[in-house]
C-alpha cells in the first residue's frame, strides 16, 4: 500500500484512543466522525461509499444495506469483542472480512463486575447519594443502609469464558463457593478454578450471587426470564457485564420492585443509553453503569491498536490476528483483498 494515489479510504465510526488512528493515518486516508454520540445510519449509509475499510463500535449496526452501500468494502474491523451488531453470514457471503478484539477486555470487564457485586451488596450508590444529599443526620447507626456479605458466600457464573473464569478467580479471594453453568461442561477449568458444575436453573436457586458472561444469541436472548429471576434467592443479587437482552428487563424490573432478589448491578442494556423513562431509573436497589466493563486506558488503547491493526492486516493481504469469519477467505482469498 506504498502507492498515495491509490490509499486505501477507511471510514472510523468513532473517535478512538491512540494509537489506532496514527496507524492507520500512515497508510490510509480516515474519515472519522466526530463527537461523543454515534453517527446516524443515514450518516454510516453516506460515509460507507466508496470505502475499504470500516473501523466500527458495538453500537454500529452493519447489516445488508451497509455493506451494499459500500461495493468496495474489504473488512469491518469491530472494536469490540463482540459483534452481534454484524450481521457475519451476510459479510462473508460478500468476502467481506470481519474482524474483532477477543482477550484483551477480560480483567477490565471481570474487575467491573466484582466492583458492581460488591456496590450492589453493600449499597455504595445509595450510600454515596445519601452522603451528598446531605441525609446523613445520625453519626453511626447500627440500622443504616443494611446490605449482603460477600465473604463466603456462594457466587454463580453463567459463562465460564475468558472473564467469567476471571470473576470466579476474583471470587477466590472472597472464599466464595463458585458454582457455574456454561453449554459445555469442564474438568480442567472445575479443578483449576476450584468450581462446581450446576444445571441453570439450579445455580439460580442455590447462589447469593449471579454473575452473566455469555454472548447474545438467539439461544440466550432473555435467557434470564421472569420465571428463572423469581427461582433466586430472596436476597440474591443480579449482575449482567455481557449484553443487555440476556435478561428480560422488563421481569428484572418487576422482580426488583417487589424486592422478589435483593438488587442488581448493571452495565449493560437493550437499549443504549439506557431511556429516561426505564423503570431501573426508579429503583433504588440497582446499580447503573453506562457500558464501562473496558473503560480502562490501558485496555482501550490495546483495542484501538489491535482493531486498527486488524484491519491494516487485511488491506495488506496478510492474516489479521482477530478474524471473527475465516470463511470469508473461501470467497476472497488474502491476495485479493490486498490493496495495490
Amino acid at each position: 500500500m506504498s502507492n498515495l494515489n491509490s490509499r486505501p479510504k477507511i471510514y472510523v465510526t468513532r473517535q478512538i484512543p491512540p494509537p489506532g488512528l496514527d496507524l492507520l493515518a500512515e497508510q490510509c486516508d480516515v474519515t472519522v466522525h466526530s463527537g461523543e454520540t454515534p453517527p446516524s445510519r443515514e450518516e454510516i449509509l453516506k460515509q460507507i461509499r466508496g470505502k475499504d475499510g470500516l473501523l466500527c463500535m458495538l453500537t454500529d449496526r452493519v447489516d445488508a444495506a451497509v455493506i451494499d452501500a459500500a461495493s468496495t468494502l474489504k473488512v469491518v474491523s469491530s472494536f469490540s469483542v463482540g459483534v452481534d451488531h454484524i450481521d457475519v453470514p451476510e459479510a462473508t457471503r460478500r468476502g467481506v472480512y470481519v474482524t474483532y478484539t477477543p482477550g484483551v477486555l477480560t480483567d477490565a470487564t471481570a474487575d467491573l463486575a466484582f466492583a458492581l457485586l460488591m456496590a450492589a451488596a453493600r449499597r455504595i450508590a445509595e450510600a454515596d447519594e445519601y452522603v451528598r444529599s446531605w441525609s446523613w443526620k445520625a453519626g453511626w447507626s447500627p440500622t443504616m443502609l443494611l446490605g449482603e456479605g460477600v465473604y463466603g458466600k456462594t457466587l454463580g457464573v453463567v459463562g465460564l469464558g475468558r472473564i467469567g473464569a476471571a470473576v470466579a478467580k476474583r471470587a477466590s479471594g472472597f472464599r466464595m463457593k463458585v458454582l457455574y453453568y456454561s453449554r459445555r461442561r469442564s474438568s480442567e477449568k472445575e479443578r483449576t478454578l476450584g468450581v462446581e458444575y450446576r444445571p441453570l436453573d439450579a445455580l439460580l436457586k442455590e447462589s447469593d450471587f449471579v454473575s452473566l458472561h455469555i454472548p447474545l444469541t438467539e439461544e440466550t436472548r432473555h435467557l434470564i426470564n421472569r420465571e428463572r429471576l423469581k427461582s433466586m434467592k430472596r436476597n440474591a443479587i443480579l449482575i449482567n457485564t455481557a449484553r443487555g437482552p440476556v435478561v428480560d428487563e422488563d421481569a428484572l424490573a418487576e422482580v426488583l420492585e417487589n424486592r422478589w432478589i435483593a438488587g442488581a448491578g448493571l452495565d449493560v442494556f437493550s437499549a443504549e443509553p439506557l431511556p429516561t423513562d426505564s423503570p431501573f431509573m426508579r429503583l433504588r436497589n440497582v446499580v447503573l453503569a453506562p457500558h464501562i466493563g473496558s473503560a480502562t486506558n490501558e485496555t482501550r488503547q490495546l483495542m484501538s491498536e489491535i482493531s486498527a491493526k486488524n484491519l491494516l492486516a487485511v488491506l495488506n493481504g496478510e492474516e489479521p490476528p482477530h478474524l471473527f469469519n475465516p470463511d470469508v477467505k473461501k470467497i476472497r482469498p488474502l491476495s485479493e483483498a490486498k490493496m495495490p
